[in-house]
């Protein structure tokens, strides 16, 4: 029998979020404020790390329903910095309010 995708669950240290889709997790990331402590620019950042712009920017944005272990690994090894430093928990309202 054939799994599907959906049934594997997370990969690569993904976590899936519970309700729907577009729900927001609370996890915020402060990869704006390391550009600016590190003088660097997103295109710098996506050359020394090796994803692209679109991608670093979707992350920056606060746009990034995921990321891969190996890519907080690669950010935090450029960055400087510990994992901690790059992300922190905002509880939103939706949440507190279950």
């Amino acid at each position: 029998m054939r799994r599907t995708s959906a049934a594997r669950g997370p990969a690569d240290g993904q976590e899936q979020a519970s309700g729907t889709p577009d729900e927001p997790v609370g996890i915020r990331i402060h990869l704006d404020q390391f550009l600016v402590q590190q003088e660097m620019t997103l295109t710098e950042l996506s050359e020394q790390v090796g994803l692209t712009i679109a991608n670093l920017s979707i992350l920056k944005n606060g746009h990034a329903r995921a990321i891969r272990f190996s890519t907080l690994s690669r950010l935090c090894e450029v960055l400087r910095c510990q994992p901690g430093d790059l992300l922190s928990y905002e509880p939103n309202d939706r949440r507190s309010a279950d």
